[in-house]
């Protein structure tokens, strides 16, 4: 039996720090409907950003305005597709420096795998879970990985 390429570990690592959550409208919705907020005043309240996209606020400290150390996340029943991702980004999926920084920042990425067997079930944990974004959608441009999906047909185990 293969090991988990990922298991949370409830550090909070990537709640903090400029993040830059990208949310997309299905996204907004979702804590819209958590919170009980209209859409305009969710991203009055909880947005900022530039033309159509829509970027959660961050705390003073650049932590994410729904993370509490100590009790997590605040909206995780709902929580952005980005933070539902989390390892399985396109720059950790597509380049294995990027995975190996990220392993130093995530004690929940396996170091005991291979980038390739990462890769594999990271693709498998974003198609079960409709997270996989084409370039006209909106959201996170991190989840918008066809062209890696299109790569991988051939050796693709899933």
């Amino acid at each position: 039996m293969t090991e988990n390429a990922f298991t949370c570990q409830m550090c909070g690592n990537c709640c903090t720090g400029e993040g830059g959550i990208v949310l997309s409208r299905s996204d907004r919705v979702r804590l819209c409907a958590l919170l009980d907020l209209s859409l305009s005043a969710f991203e009055e309240r909880y947005t900022h950003g530039a033309g159509s996209t829509f970027h959660l606020t961050t705390k003073e400290d650049g932590s994410c305005i729904f993370f509490t150390p100590g009790s997590g996340c605040e909206v995780h029943t709902v929580k952005p597709d980005i933070c539902r991702a989390w390892p399985f980004f396109l720059g950790n999926l597509r380049d294995e420096l990027s995975w190996k920084m990220a392993m130093d920042y995530c004690p929940g990425i396996n170091p005991n795998l291979s980038h390739e067997e990462f890769l594999h079930q990271g693709m498998e944990y974003l198609r079960a879970r409709g997270l996989i974004r084409d370039c006209g959608q909106d959201g996170a441009r991190s989840l918008q990985i066809e062209d890696l999906t299109a790569s991988l047909k051939g050796g693709d185990r899933t």
